[in-house]
């Protein structure tokens, strides 16, 4: 894109769930960038008569101009829904709807429309009760925009955490690190430090598998076979890291002082810590794509659907960091 106002793709995710709630949470205030909702309108005007929102609803398309967001009113690509929505009733007739939003915000973004895209939670049960195999968001835009290994980042405040391994049982973590994937997802996460956030030699503490990462062999010897090898030849390539590091004491404040970002071996090794610190204002980044992709850090909450509690907290630190990172692109 060539203006200089970014303009961000919002994607709701489920429409049974919170995601529509967020979107119009998001709308209420002015932002430095345009924002245009992928969604059935006519949904959000249901949500917003019953969360007593006062908001002007625009349908726009990709052609319409580029100026910032003017709060109390929503542009919206209108992509309708297969079924009318109930707040917390999942319906498998909206799967292809859900996905539709992700496909039209991913492309428009591949195709400079759109200067990132923004994720409200999506509800991977239901899109699997509709007969449609996906796994998550992140397999989902890695696929469609031919990414071969996405990296999943959370973000919170100065707290980075990247996974080598995501949404695996704990006995298969072992089994799917070797040294290609722990060199190539190192390797994208300095990459992506140094391209979206402008780090330009980043800092990364690489954490060991095994209770005291290794403890010299005697408690595993993935840190020795594995870790530390790659970690060795990526230094000596120009990369500053340190590890491998016990997962128990690296989060410590001395060792984060001096760290732009950790690496954890697998989701519930680093994600605890950063949930901890920030739950309800992380952010879920998506490294090596070819766009910028963040989103929320929690799931769909069918149970606060419409009742005017959500918490948008996380929604907006995620449009608040896709606009970071669309600026400081050429």
């Amino acid at each position: 894109m060539t203006n200089s106002i970014p303009r961000i793709a919002v994607t709701p995710g489920e429409p049974a769930g919170i995601g529509p709630d967020l979107v119009l949470a998001l709308a209420k205030n002015p932002w430095p960038a345009q924002l245009v909702a992928i969604a059935d309108a006519d949904m959000l005007g249901r949500r917003a008569a019953a969360l007593n929102i006062d908001i002007e609803l625009r349908k726009v398309d990709t052609e319409t101009p580029i100026i910032e967001h003017a709060a109390g009113v929503l542009p919206v690509h209108h992509i309708p829904l297969r079924a009318t929505e109930a707040a917390g009733q999942l319906d498998p007739a909206n799967a292809e709807y859900v996905l539709a939003t992700l496909r039209h915000a991913c492309l428009g973004c591949m195709q400079n429309e759109y200067s990132a895209m923004v994720t409200g939670p999506v509800h991977k049960g239901v899109i699997n009760d509709a007969g449609i195999a996906f796994s998550g968001h992140t397999e989902f835009l890695a696929a469609l925009s031919g990414a071969a290994l996405p990296v999943m980042l959370l973000v919170a405040d100065r707290l980075r955490v990247a996974l080598v391994t995501t949404h695996l049982a704990l006995r298969d973590v072992a089994d799917a690190i070797d040294a290609e994937r722990l060199r190539a997802i190192t390797t994208i996460l300095n990459d992506d430090l140094k391209r979206r956030f402008g780090i330009s030699e980043p800092r990364i503490l690489v954490l060991g598998l095994n209770p005291h990462a290794g403890e010299s062999g005697h408690l595993g010897t993935e840190e020795r076979e594995i870790i530390e090898p790659v970690i060795a030849g990526l230094r000596a390539a120009g990369m500053q890291l340190s590890g491998p590091l016990p997962a128990d004491t690296a989060f410590t404040e001395p060792q984060l002082a001096n760290a732009d970002a950790v690496l954890a071996m697998y989701h519930d090794q680093g994600l605890p810590v950063l949930k901890n610190r920030g739950f309800g204002r992380a952010v879920n980044v998506t490294l090596g794509l070819p766009i910028i992709r963040t989103s929320v850090d929690h799931g769909t909450a069918l149970d606060l659907a419409g009742t005017g509690n959500a918490n948008a907290g996380s929604m907006r630190a995620a449009l608040d960091l896709a606009i970071d990172l669309a600026d400081r692109q050429p």
